[in-house]
């Protein structure tokens, strides 16, 4: 019996979650409009959660996630407000996320600064540009051009329900097509297989050849454009951008990886392991606003979720290789 709860335990909280709110909130919460309303909530934090699993893979991390993705969105709705045209703002907002993430991939892999050092500091450099940017502002209204704030409410229809049209979400295919390329780049490249050794064993990877550093520089590159994507993403659904907007990323992304990684044999970090800990945060956090529970208790749960899964992570590692 232990056995079977160390190795399916994760899986059995995630259906007792969603069995709860189902019970509980049995007129809204299994319906097909809550769950897209869902997948379009969690869009963002998919983003940022998927790549962020890549530069988890080599056991490092990136704590600037959240203050990058406010950066791009700040960036782009300056670049709006100055009459730039929108694929060119948001081509450059991503590019900002894609130097900011090779900035931090330069302090980890090249002066060799500790990951969590490394990228606390560049929290605090990329949050406050993005005060600098918009002058502690919030941009919205008609700074904001209609066809970017039209991609957040556009999508694929799906036919309808109660007289209402059905739609999947322009954001929720935005964040599938992310995850798709990360499980390709991690699963199915010899890159993704090199970036596995080095979280194995960084120095015996280097002693085999690899070139170790410029592989965590990629890899925090990647991460950086990811949240840079989810940045705007935010900035879309809401038709507006603010230097705090991507605050509560990081911590979540985090979190969700880490859930992920407790369905994993040995407990390594997988994209789509990662995006079962995303719907888990998704579904509990959409549930807890149903049931009117406070923001502050939602975030609670959060904590403790990131240290029930930090644990099991750890137990479960340490029972395979007993197991090997």
């Amino acid at each position: 019996m232990s056995g079977i709860v160390r190795r399916f335990g994760s899986l059995i909280g995630m259906a007792a979650i969603v069995l709860f709110f189902a019970v509980s909130l049995p007129d809204t919460f299994l319906t097909a409009r809550n769950w897209l309303n869902i997948s379009q909530q969690i869009s963002m934090l998919t983003v940022v959660a998927a790549t962020m699993t890549v530069v988890m893979v080599m056991g490092d991390f990136d704590l600037s996630v959240g203050a990058m993705a406010s950066l791009a969105g700040v960036i782009a709705a300056a670049l709006f407000v100055a009459g730039w045209p929108v694929p060119v703002a948001l081509a450059s907002a991503v590019a900002v996320g894609l130097l900011g993430g090779i900035f931090n991939g330069v302090l980890v892999s090249v002066v060799g600064i500790l990951p969590f050092v490394a990228t606390l500091a560049t929290l605090t450099v990329f949050s406050g540009l993005a005060f600098v940017v918009s002058d502690g502002r919030t941009v919205f209204g008609r700074d904001i051009p209609e066809g970017f704030a039209a991609l957040a409410r556009g999508g694929l229809p799906l036919g309808s329900a109660d007289g209402r049209p059905l739609v999947l979400p322009n954001l929720t295919l935005i964040a599938a097509a992310v995850v798709a390329a990360v499980w390709v780049v991690l699963e199915q490249t010899s890159y993704g297989r090199r970036l596995a050794a080095i979280g194995g064993n960084a120095e015996a990877a280097r002693l085999a050849g690899l070139p170790v550093t410029w592989l965590r520089l990629s890899a925090f590159a990647f991460t950086g454009a990811g949240a840079a994507v989810a940045g705007l993403m935010y900035a879309s659904r809401v038709a507006s951008a603010n230097p705090t907007q991507g605050d509560g990323l990081m911590l979540t992304a985090i979190a969700a990886v880490f859930l992920g990684m407790t369905l994993t044999r040995g407990g390594q970090p997988r994209v789509l392991a990662t995006l079962a800990g995303v719907v888990v945060l998704g579904v509990l956090d959409n549930g807890l606003t149903q049931m009117r529970v406070d923001s502050y208790v939602r975030e609670v749960l959060v904590g403790a979720i990131i240290l029930l899964a930090v644990g099991a992570s750890a137990l479960g590692r340490r029972s395979w290789r007993r197991q090997g």
